[in-house]
């Protein structure tokens, strides 16, 4: 008999036990939680990122298959992903400090009609003659990389102040789960179109879809940082660029995040040899381009659907570690698949443990910095996430190019498994880093938080988020 949360009638019979609590809790204990969608401005925060997914992963399906079409080099796919790091390393870095210097609904409107324009254009360029030209449609993605890399920290260093600091991980499982649906479902339908050979819908799709985030996002309230907010001045973003990183020394485990994360999309990122297997050893398999593509986000969304469990988790640490290391066994069963429906299969494991990591990792970093630094540390965090995996496809480009895919993903798995091992072993205060013990993720929503916590000195330890 599980555990009763109410209180007890202890008249034995007695009626008043249609307090089906024991029914609720189960579901509650592992289902996702859907709190923060109570909240109206949450709601136009998240349908705006619903409206915008769809198009945005047949874009990424879209680009890495025109290269190849263009060029046949799974080398020169990965060297496409290099195009948009640059932009989303300087845009990324800068926009997070634009972010902690202006109103944060202001810069997410105008950087999604930037976003509308580009995946337009992205579209126009489809219909040139002979399929596409790649040095336009590389101009092209770096412009979408540079605006996504101002937008989405923004996005994300808003959630704090919309739903409080004990919505966070709730809303960003939301958030993340949303995206994987249109991970799942915006591959496979590019995998259809291209099929047919209408690259212009898929892009014009994408630019639709920040269309309507757009008008979603215009309802917002003015979100203005943590201080006032002033002129933007770029020798005042730069600066400020600065002073996140300053902060970010006296953090080690919250600069474990973003190591982690690095090494796990270094080394182990696959998309660069998607177009490959599915022209290879998956040709005899109906729209394999779109099922590789999607693979990841099947597992991550059904790990979101079921992430109730995740936002109560106190030991984040231990379980980010646990969740990189299914990542990297998951990704060395993939490049030895002889069928796909096994190669999906091993995807979806992947995307499970990365979901489960990501969601933490988020969630780290968003409660252990003040509010005026969060677009900065969102900044630094797109630049992980995004960077991370787009020198992936280089490396696993390079090394499929030249000797085989099996050889590129079994090597990234292994090292990446081997590296969180020493990382748990190397840095113990991020394997008992404890969500309890944050100082900014117990200070209720609407209370002044410290503006700049003081360093700690002593190994390992993080200022305000030591475990």
């Amino acid at each position: 008999m599980g555990p009763v949360t109410g209180p007890v009638d202890p008249v034995e019979g007695a009626g008043p036990v249609e307090e089906p609590v024991p029914a609720p809790a189960p579901r509650r204990a592992w289902a996702i939680d859907t709190t923060p969608l109570r909240n109206p401005d949450y709601r136009r925060l998240f349908w705006g990122v619903a409206a915008t997914m769809l198009g945005q992963q047949m874009t990424l399906v879209a680009v890495p298959y025109q290269v190849f079409a263009l060029t046949g080099s799974s080398l020169l796919v990965g060297v496409t992903s290099m195009v948009a790091l640059v932009p989303l390393i300087v845009f990324g870095l800068l926009g997070g400090a634009i972010a902690d210097s202006m109103d944060r609904r202001r810069l997410m409107l105008v950087t999604g009609v930037g976003s509308a324009v580009t995946s337009a254009l992205l579209a126009v360029q489809a219909l040139l003659p002979g399929g596409g030209n790649l040095w336009l449609l590389w101009v092209l993605t770096a412009c979408v990389s540079g605006f996504s890399a101002v937008n989405q920290p923004t996005r994300s260093a808003v959630i704090p102040a919309i739903v409080g600091a004990e919505g966070v991980p709730a809303a960003n499982a939301l958030a993340m789960t949303v995206r994987q649906v249109g991970v799942i479902v915006g591959p496979l339908l590019a995998g259809v179109l291209i099929a047919v050979g209408d690259l212009f819908i898929t892009y014009a799709v994408d630019a639709l879809g920040f269309v309507v985030a757009v008008l979603l996002l215009r309802g917002l309230p003015p979100l203005p940082p943590g201080r006032v907010a002033g002129t933007l001045r770029l020798g005042a973003a730069v600066r400020g660029v600065g002073e996140g990183f300053a902060f970010l020394r006296t953090q080690p485990v919250l600069l474990m995040t973003f190591v982690v994360d690095v090494i796990a999309m270094c080394f182990a990122w696959p998309q660069a040899v998607f177009p490959e297997l599915s022209e290879g050893r998956y040709a005899d398999s109906p729209n394999s381009l779109g099922w590789l593509f999607a693979g990841v986000s099947i597992g991550a969304l059904l790990m979101g659907l079921t992430s109730g469990w995740v936002s109560r988790v106190d030991r984040q640490g231990a379980v980010v570690l646990g969740a990189i290391v299914v990542w990297g066994v998951a990704i060395i069963g993939f490049g030895l698949a002889p069928s796909l429906w096994l190669a999906v299969l091993c995807l979806a494991v992947a995307g499970a443990g990365d979901m489960v990591s990501a969601v933490l990792r988020s969630s780290m970093l968003q409660l252990a910095a003040p509010e005026e630094m969060r677009g900065r540390m969102q900044g630094v965090f797109l630049v992980v996430v995004a960077g991370g995996p787009r020198l992936g496809d280089l490396r696993a480009g390079a090394i499929a190019s030249a000797a085989g895919v099996s050889a590129a993903m079994v090597s990234g798995g292994v090292v990446v498994v081997v590296a969180m091992v020493v990382i748990a072993l190397v840095v113990p205060s991020f394997w008992a880093f404890r969500a309890s013990r944050s100082t900014y993720a117990t200070v209720p929503a609407g209370e002044p938080r410290p503006s700049s916590p003081a360093p700690e000195s002593g190994e390992g330890r993080p200022g305000p988020t030591a475990p």
